[in-house]
């Protein structure tokens, strides 16, 4: 067996084994409504800024857009010609959708509650790179959520996590 065949064989093995690892309600998660998560949270705090997220219910579904952003404008020599405007999903593959507003974008949708505090099945978009991934979020107590973003390879979910804070009316 060659190197290279051996360490394919080896990430192979470690993503059925990651997989064997269940990713459901354990039985002592706590039991939530299912409208707990309703409200406005703020995302993870990067370089460039970070935004707040309203999640609501939408036909039966949670879902959340972005009603508050810390950068709401390009700076000056940002992008071409959008000096001082309002940001848009530049990198949507769509171009029709090129020029819609970041403010006010609906970037969750479909979520279901797991009967726990859970939120599974839904879709995450990230306006930064235009891509739309597969989403579960996870309550973990009644101001913190744990947003993973994930694609599916073969068995294995590769993403990443980012942690959300609610936000408190008058904080």
């Amino acid at each position: 067996m060659t190197r290279a065949s051996r360490l394919a064989f080896l990430v192979l093995a470690v993503g059925v084994l990651l997989t064997a690892i269940p990713d459901t309600a354990r039985a002592d998660d706590p039991v939530l409504a299912p409208d707990a998560i309703v409200g406005v949270w703020e995302t993870e705090h990067e370089d460039d800024g970070w935004s707040h997220v309203e999640i609501y219910v939408k036909d039966g579904k949670i879902h959340g857009h972005i009603v508050w952003l810390k950068n709401p404008l390009y700076d000056a020599g940002e992008v071409d010609g959008l000096d001082n405007q309002p940001r848009v999903d530049l990198e949507n593959p769509d171009k029709a959708l090129r020029d819609r507003p970041i403010l006010g974008l609906e970037l969750m949708s479909d979520f279901a509650h797991n009967g726990k505090n859970k939120w599974e099945d839904g879709r995450i978009y990230d306006p930064k790179s235009g891509k739309d991934y597969r989403c579960k979020v996870t309550m973990k107590d009644d101001n913190t959520l744990e947003v993973y973003g994930y694609v599916k390879v073969g068995f294995v979910k590769m993403g990443r996590n980012t942690t959300w804070t609610r936000v408190v009316e008058g904080g």
